[in-house]
């Protein structure tokens, strides 16, 4: 966690997105190194919170700043943030090693010590040796770790990662929540991740959040948000 003082890694003020038929806005702190799992119904725009902090949706109005500093003239790429989509956004003509490459330099000129790097994270994922392979050829399971790999090689302090889970069966999904805890607490990342899976809360989280109606119900410590009967759209989540 950071320091009482330090500025949080996460602060929006108002992030506004102005879609034809609504408006969502969002507000909220999230401290250094935390880890929050972020929930509510389809529509509530939680891949659209993830677009926001990311760069990739522009705001209409409000105010991105991350780890104190105001994102408002920074490209995605100049953000200290990596994500992982739900569909993995694998390129399917590269090798799993330039996938991987990717992350470190997008033009893949990448040096022996970058390639020892790559290798290394495939490795940590459990995918050593699988450099020359094709996504086409590896699992959904499979092709989830050659993103998260692609993400740990660029080391940014802030991991988003939208449904990582959602293609997964049972035993991949506790080996991938099991791996990213292990990634999170060795690179001390802030985390968000988004579920639909309230079992999943309290297995990566230390915090969750609620959206609702393209606004942040509710955030706040995860012992506090699984005891939550209020609002109604929350409990129904929660309920077993």
């Amino acid at each position: 966690m950071s320091e009482p003082h330090a500025a949080p890694a996460i602060h929006l003020t108002e992030a506004t997105v102005a879609f034809a038929e609504r408006h969502l806005a969002f507000s909220c702190a999230i401290p250094a190194g935390a880890a929050v799992a972020v929930t509510g119904p389809s529509g509530a725009g939680k891949s659209t919170l993830f677009n926001i902090i990311a760069g990739f949706q522009p705001l209409a109005a409000g105010r991105v700043e991350l780890f104190g500093e105001d994102m408002r003239r920074r490209d995605p790429a100049e953000r200290p943030v990596s994500i992982v989509f739900q569909d993995n956004n694998l390129f399917a003509h590269l090798t799993v090693g330039q996938n991987v490459g990717l992350g470190m330099h997008p033009g893949l000129r990448l040096t022996a010590t970058d390639r020892e790097t790559v290798a290394a994270a495939l490795a940590r994922v459990g995918l050593a040796g699988y450099e020359a392979r094709l996504p086409a050829t590896l699992s959904g399971g499979e092709r989830q770790r050659v993103a998260l790999a692609r993400a740990f090689v660029r080391r940014r302090p802030i991991l988003l990662l939208d449904e990582p889970f959602a293609a997964l069966d049972p035993s991949m999904r506790s080996e991938m929540i099991e791996l990213i805890g292990e990634i999170r607490r060795e690179t001390r990342s802030t985390m968000l991740l988004i579920t639909h899976q309230p079992d999943d809360i309290d297995r990566v989280a230390d915090h969750a959040m609620f959206l609702d109606g393209g606004r942040i119900a509710v955030l706040e410590a995860v012992g506090a948000f699984l005891c939550r009967r209020e609002p109604p759209a929350l409990a129904r989540f929660l309920a077993p």
